[in-house]
């Protein structure tokens, strides 16, 4: 076994590695929050919109979020109908924060029971700052009796915990955590009658993750007299497979509702416990799933038994996928009934393991509810078996035998998608056949419609529900005929949206491909229908599950039209766009196949773009969708587009030939090179001066030519055309005089930086001390001193009483030097060597280097 797990680990992270291929079908069509208008709850102030029932018969849906629990009303639950508010009180939250717990987060009351006890009474939950209490609700006036009744086994403690509850005939079955540290899981029923828990042991529960509880009721008048079984559903840590860490598996539980615990053994403990493995493993892909997210247990009058529904992921690697598998109850309860046990043995040189167990089992069988077989061995009660079943099923509680999907494999396989919550509607199509549709939402606040179909799975639209991207933490479905709605908390609110949105569907074909069991055309209304809504609907409505539209009419086809009136040499943008991520767009020209192809076109994903346009692209653009659909293809018309030339009047056409002769052409290119040669060429400021000449030369036959262009135009009739008028727009030289402007202006701020710092000639200087004479400093008076260096001698004499009276600090260079007189400065006076011997140098400059170690 551990082979197989570690074989089965390796092929998973081959496959993730290697990219194998994409996994599932993609949504067809999103809706987003600004196409489609949802139902919409939020209370300021409040957050954890978590725990929601549905009453049908009242149209009330209750909501338990933070301190808080609303009804509103299940038709539109934006109307609020009545509140109460669950405070923490300040001393419990001063103590839950001693404790070492949030006290703006933790140490508050989070509403997370909320089970009808009575048509007038709910019973309600809440962590209430790390201390679980449960108390009364009235519905009469809608108010807390005050109870506060210990929620321990009931609640859980944090509100980060896992935990799962479900009231059958006025008494609670709960899974969540018994303790503080949240290391005791517990699955308890709280009644008046008794209370049962399960054990505290590993081989019971080993740190389990709750998500889904519920009862499955016995067939009426069944011949082995069955009894009534609560179902849970729960994630947690592997006792029969080792490996490098902790391995977490899918688990059913099973109790019975009639279980009374045992009378020595097993007292106040179930005795019917019996918990067995979920498997959901692609073959195909080789990937095992073993984190169940939820779950939702499908009970209609058609099906001939309920069938269970679970959302799966994988923990390992991360990998970001999710599946869909499906039970039949039969199945779960063929494991419990006729299944191996497995028993803890010690093996050589490791600990212990859990292997089958082979032994005699006793009678009667450990685990099973009390049935005719039992009443038979004279068992009317759990109260009354053997200390040897009640025994063994102590130590054996869990099945050797694993619970398989139906057809062997996943529904549904799907990458990059997290699936956090399911429910399933079941509807009757218009032939004949009744279809499961699936509604799973994931944890960006997403909404997914699938569908099966011939063992094909479609996801027929995707939702957009919140406008965050938030986990969905609860999903409900109404059942009320005419009345059916999905509602989805989250931390922010609660949506409530229809189950299609059949009437977003414009034309018949559209409502066809959509292929949604609860739409249909009407030919008479010609608008797409919800059947569920159509009371009177008779035979004339049109729906086809494969996806054949030939149906449809034509006058249903989309008719819209577009013109477009543009110049000739411009560029047109043809815009069209569809819902569907399945289909694909083509375009047709006057009845032909069109080639979208660069430099000419340019396909859009919403659009095509037409390149200088002529008189041969004028004509009628078709946007085509086709969608295959099996061995269907459909195409339909969803956009006409019109384009014609700008008409030119006929004293335009003469005009232009003027400019279209070749010596005109030739006249203009020349003019406009001589232009651009002019405004090009770059002089410095000494040779604008110096050459005056020549600029006026320039400039004369450049005034010639406009002048004779200017008379040229005064001939031709004033007109719309950019061919004959853009030589004598002065804002097409807009561009040119901004430049040399530019230029100018930095060449003036250059010029006056450099007189600024002294850097030009003396003819600046009287100029610089006009403007700055109030703040210019004397500039140092430097005595010329002649360098040179010869083979024999060097003269170089400067006068050291001239810095007798001033030092000069010298510049900051950014290195701790000597100063240094290479330019010509003396730091400081020198004194006449004594002797009066003459040297090679009146100044002693002791030459150090920048990096030579000063003393």
């Amino acid at each position: 076994m551990l082979f197989g797990m570690a074989f089965n680990a390796l092929c998973l992270a081959l496959c993730i590695a290697l990219g194998a291929a994409e996994f599932g079908p993609a949504p067809r069509i999103t809706w987003h929050l600004k196409e489609i208008n949802l139902m919409h709850f939020h209370v300021p102030g409040i957050s954890s919109y978590s725990t929601l029932l549905l009453s049908e018969e009242k149209d009330v849906l209750y909501v338990g979020a933070r301190e808080a629990i609303f009804a509103v009303s299940s038709l539109n639950v934006a109307e609020k109908l009545n509140e109460a508010y669950w405070k923490v009180t300040d001393e419990k939250n001063n103590e839950c924060a001693w404790k070492g717990k949030s006290k703006q987060t933790e140490c508050l009351n989070y509403i997370r029971v909320i089970q009808p006890l009575n048509d007038k009474t709910l019973y309600v939950c809440g962590t209430n700052a790390f201390q679980p209490t449960c108390d009364y609700l009235d519905l009469t006036d809608f108010r807390l009796l005050g109870k506060s009744e210990d929620g321990k086994g009931r609640c859980p403690f944090d509100p980060a915990q896992s935990y799962t509850s479900v009231m059958v005939d006025g008494e609670l079955y709960s899974g969540t955590s018994f303790n503080f540290l949240g290391s005791e899981p517990i699955i308890f029923r709280h009644s008046p009658q008794s209370q049962l828990r399960t054990e505290y042991a590993v081989p019971w529960l080993n740190e389990p993750s709750f998500v889904y509880a519920d009862v499955i009721r016995a067939p009426a008048n069944n011949l082995q007299g069955d009894d009534d079984k609560v179902y849970f559903f729960f994630t947690e840590v592997s006792v029969e497979y080792e490996f490098f860490s902790k391995v977490l598996i899918p688990r059913v539980a099973r109790v019975c509702k009639g279980d009374q615990g045992g009378l020595r053994t097993l007292q106040k403990k179930w005795t019917s416990f019996l918990k067995a493995k979920l498997i959901c493993h692609s073959s195909e892909n080789n990937l095992i799933f073993n984190v169940v997210n939820d779950v939702f247990i499908l009970k209609h009058p058609d099906l001939t038994e309920p069938k269970i529904y679970g959302v799966f992921t994988s923990h390992l690697n991360n990998v970001g996928l999710s599946a869909v598998c499906a039970y039949n109850v039969s199945s779960v309860e063929e494991v419990f009934a006729k299944g191996k046990y497995m028993h803890s043995a010690t093996v050589e040189q490791s600990n212990t393991k859990w292997v089958r167990y082979n032994g005699e089992v006793p009678k009667p069988r450990p685990g099973a509810c009390i049935n005719n077989e039992a009443r038979a061995m004279n068992y009317t009660s759990s109260l009354n078996l053997p200390d040897m079943t009640l025994q063994f099923v102590k130590d054996h509680p869990l099945m050797d035998d694993s619970v398989t999907p139906v057809g062997n494999k996943p529904k549904l396989v799907l990458r990059k998608v997290i699936y956090t919550q399911i429910v399933v509607d079941r509807v009757k199509a218009l032939d004949g056949n009744s279809y499961e549709v699936m509604f799973l939402s994931t944890d960006k606040g997403m909404l997914h419609k699938a569908v099966s179909q011939d063992t094909e799975m479609r996801i027929i639209e995707e939702i957009v529900l919140f406008p965050h991207l938030q986990p969905v933490q609860n999903l409900l479905l109404s059942n009320k005929e005419g009345k059916k709605f999905i509602y989805a908390g989250s931390d922010t609110g609660v949506v409530q949206s229809p189950l299609a949105f059949c009437e977003k569907f414009t034309s018949c074909k559209d409502c066809i491909l959509t292929r949604d069991p609860y739409c249909a055309w009407h030919p008479v209304k010609h608008s797409c229908v919800n059947i569920l809504q159509e009371s009177n609907a008779d035979e004339s409505l049109v729906q086809q599950l494969n996806g054949d539209a030939s149906q449809c009419p034509d006058s249903d086809e989309i008719q819209n039209s577009m013109k477009h009136t543009v110049k000739s040499g411009s560029t047109v943008e043809l815009k069209c766009s569809q819902k569907s991520k399945l289909a694909s767009l083509v375009w047709q020209f006057n009845k032909k196949a069109l080639k979208t192809e660069l430099p000419k076109y340019h396909p859009l994903e919403h659009a095509l773009v037409i390149f200088s346009v002529t008189e041969r692209d004028s004509g009628i653009y078709e946007c085509i969708s086709q969608e295959e659909v099996g061995d269907i293809k459909v195409s339909q018309v969803l956009l006409k587009h019109e384009v014609e030339l700008e008409k030119v009047p006929a004293t335009l056409e003469s005009t232009t030939h003027l400019y279209t002769e070749p010596e005109a052409k030739s006249q203009t290119t020349t003019m406009s090179t001589k232009v651009l040669e002019l405004s090009t060429r770059k002089k410095t400021t000494a040779q604008i001066l110096t050459t005056p000449v020549a600029v006026t030369g320039v400039s004369t036959r450049l005034l010639e030519s406009t002048t004779a262009l200017t008379e040229m135009h005064s001939k031709v009739p004033e007109v719309q055309m950019e061919k004959a008028m853009y030589l004598t727009k002065p804002s097409d030289c807009s561009l040119l005089i901004c430049l040399v402007l530019l230029f100018a202006l930095l060449f003036l701020i250059l010029l006056a930086y450099n007189c600024y710092k002294g850097f030009l000639p003396n003819w600046c200087l009287p100029i610089r001390t006009l403007l700055f004479s109030g703040k210019q400093k004397t500039p140092p008076d430097y005595s010329d001193c002649e360098q040179g260096v010869k083979e024999n001698l060097v003269d170089s004499k400067c006068s050291p009483s001239q810095f007798e009276d001033t030092q000069k600090i010298p510049h900051d260079t950014g290195y701790e030097t000597e100063l240094d007189c290479g330019n010509g400065t003396v730091p400081q006076a020198v004194k006449p060597d004594e002797s009066g011997t003459d040297q090679p140098f009146d100044v002693k400059c002791d030459l150090k280097y920048a990096d030579s170690d000063g003393d």
